[in-house]
């Protein structure tokens, strides 16, 4: 049995220092025949909602830089599905995506502590059994 599933936290180790994913903790949100995706979650990315253009109606709140695949979009994990519908559910009581205007409203009402939602500018991505031989090789611990 696989120790990789979602809801399942990665550490980079010293044979990725150089690359984009030196020192980095990534929360695996989707393992399966298909292939793997995840977020950083430990790396601001530099900018908050409010800086965004189309987002510009948005309270401060800092976005996190989730990995190198479509830095086009923005991607939500939350918490809270009584606030915000829409979300897939990817662990225990984790959600993937959900209704943006509720995210907003959330997010400017201070409804959802700050640890219940986190927005991410791109993400982690692996074709089926890619992470885990990049695992077997040594590149990731999981946590």
């Amino acid at each position: 049995m696989s120790v990789l599933n979602a809801g399942v936290y990665i550490k980079s180790t010293d044979a990725l220092i150089g690359s984009f994913f030196e020192h980095t903790t990534i929360l695996v949100v989707k393992h399966d025949n298909a292939g793997s995706l995840g977020f950083v979650t430990n790396n601001p990315f530099g900018k908050s909602l409010h800086e965004l253009i189309e987002f510009n109606h948005a309270s401060t709140f800092l976005l996190m830089d989730g990995g190198p695949v479509d830095r086009e979009h923005l991607f939500v994990l939350h918490k809270r599905p009584d606030l915000i519908e829409g979300g897939e559910q990817v662990a225990n009581g984790l959600y993937l995506g959900g209704n943006m205007e509720q995210v907003i409203k959330t997010i400017n009402t201070s409804s959802a502590a700050q640890q219940e939602i986190q927005i991410f500018i791109g993400y982690c991505g692996w074709d089926a059994g890619e992470l885990e031989a990049e695992v077997k090789e040594g590149s990731w611990q999981v946590c």
